[in-house]
C-alpha cells in the first residue's frame, strides 16, 4: 500500500489574512511540500497539470525533475496529465526522460481535465474529449513499447517509422493510472490495458465512486488481467488535522467556506458527512480512511489533498508531520493486516522490471 499526497497547485488567497502568495512562492512551496513528504516517510508526491490561473503547475515534468534531483526514495507522479490536449509523442518523451533522471521513480495519472477552455488553447475540441483520450493513449501505449511506430489516427498527423527518445528506462514504460471523476469510459480504458484506475474520491458521495471502481474491477477481469480483487486501484482523499478535533474544525472552516471549488455551498459538516473529506483529529482520519476499504475493496494507493484553499505553507508542513508520524504508520499496519493474500502491491519500476525478467518467452511475446 502506497501513501502520499497530491496537489492541484492553486494560488488562492488566505481568507484569514487576505494575502495571496505569488506564483513563485506557490511553486517553491510545492517543492518544499514534496521534500517534506519524503522526510516524513510518505511514498508518493503527485502534481496536477493546469494551464489557467489561478493554478501554477503547467509543466509537471519540469517540477518533478527538480524534485527528483533532491530526493532519493519518493515516487514522483502526476495528479493529472492531460491526455486530451498534450501530444502523445511529447508525453512519451518527457516522462521517459524523467524516468532516467529519477532512476525509475516515476509513474503518471492520465485524465481529460475539467477546464473546458484548455481544449481550444491546444487546438482541440472539448466535444471530442473521450475519443481524444482513447486515441491518444492508444498511441502513447505503443510509443513506449515499440521501437519503431507507424500510426495514423483522427487527431494528429500520421507517424512513419517514428522512434520516441529516450526509450523507457530498462525498457519498462512508466506505470499508468487512468484518473476519473465521473467517466465510465475511462474506467473501461484502464481495464482494457490492465493499467491502474484512480478514483478522485473528493467531491462525490462514496456510491458514485463505488460504481466506477466496480465497473473497472469487473472489466479488468473480463480482459483477462486477473480477478476483480487483483485490479490496481488508487483513491484520493481530503484531510485537515489538529490533535483536537474542535481545533481542526474551527481552523479549517474559513478555508472551506471560501474555497473556489466548494465554498459558499454545503456546510463543512454536510460536506464531511457526504464526501471523504475528514476534518478532525489524526484518529478520525485513520478511522475514516479505513472505511475506504469497506466501500471500495482492497486497493493499492492512497493520496491525500492537504495544500489547497489558501492554507499557508507552515500549516501544510504541520499536516505532513501528523500524516507521517501518527496517521500513515497506523494505516500501513491496519491495511496490511486486513489485506488477503493475492492482492498485489502497487506497481513500481523495480517490481515491473522483476516481473518482466521472470516471464517466459511466450509471456514476453504477448
Amino acid at each position: 500500500m502506497q501513501f502520499g499526497i497530491f496537489t492541484v497547485g492553486d494560488v488562492t488567497p488566505d481568507p484569514t489574512t487576505g494575502r495571496t502568495p505569488s506564483e513563485h512562492e506557490r511553486i517553491t512551496a510545492m517543492v518544499r511540500i514534496a521534500l517534506k513528504a519524503e522526510e516524513v516517510g510518505l511514498d508518493v508526491f503527485a502534481t496536477g497539470e493546469h494551464h489557467n490561473p489561478p493554478f501554477v503547475p503547467s509543466s509537471p515534468t519540469t517540477m518533478l525533475g527538480h524534485i527528483a534531483a533532491r530526493t532519493e526514495r519518493l515516487i514522483l507522479s502526476t495528479a493529472t496529465t492531460l491526455i486530451t490536449t498534450n501530444d502523445p509523442v511529447k508525453i512519451a518523451e518527457d516522462f521517459a526522460m524523467l524516468q532516467h533522471l529519477a532512476g525509475g521513480r516515476v509513474d503518471l495519472m492520465l485524465g481529460r481535465g475539467n477546464t473546458g477552455p484548455v481544449y481550444p488553447w491546444f487546438g482541440q475540441d472539448i466535444r471530442q474529449g473521450v475519443p481524444l483520450a482513447i486515441e491518444n493513449y492508444a498511441l502513447l501505449h505503443r510509443l513506449w513499447r515499440e521501437d519503431v511506430v507507424d500510426w495514423k489516427g483522427r487527431f494528429r498527423t500520421p507517424l512513419q517509422g517514428f522512434t520516441s527518445t529516450p526509450r523507457p528506462l530498462d525498457g519498462i514504460p512508466p506505470f499508468v493510472w487512468h484518473g476519473s471523476i465521473r467517466s465510465p469510459e475511462i474506467a473501461e480504458q484502464a481495464a482494457y490495458y490492465g493499467d491502474g484506475f484512480f478514483a478522485n474520491n473528493i467531491f462525490w458521495p462514496k456510491e458514485h465512486f463505488q460504481r466506477l471502481i466496480g465497473l473497472y474491477r469487473e472489466r479488468y477481469a473480463h480482459y483477462g488481467h486477473g480477478t476483480p480483487e487483483q485490479a490496481i486501484v488508487g483513491l484520493g482523499g481530503q484531510v485537515f488535522m489538529r490533535r483536537n478535533s474542535q481545533d481542526a474544525v474551527r481552523e479549517f472552516r474559513p478555508y472551506f467556506d471560501n474555497a473556489p471549488v466548494y465554498g459558499h455551498g454545503p456546510s463543512l459538516e454536510e460536506f464531511m458527512d457526504e464526501t471523504p473529506l475528514t476534518v478532525g483529529s489524526p484518529q478520525q482520519v485513520i478511522d475514516k480512511t479505513l472505511t475506504f476499504r469497506e466501500h471500495f475493496g482492497d486497493y493499492q494507493r492512497q493520496l491525500f489533498l492537504i495544500d489547497h484553499a489558501g492554507l499557508p505553507l507552515k500549516t501544510v508542513l504541520e499536516q505532513l508531520d501528523l500524516l507521517g508520524e501518527e496517521v500513515v504508520p497506523v494505516l500501513r499496519k491496519e491495511f496490511a493486516a486486513r489485506r488477503p493474500a493475492g492482492v498485489p502491491d502497487a506497481p513500481t519500476h523495480a517490481s515491473l522490471l522483476a516481473a518482466r525478467d521472470t516471464e517466459t518467452p511466450a509471456e514476453t511475446a504477448r
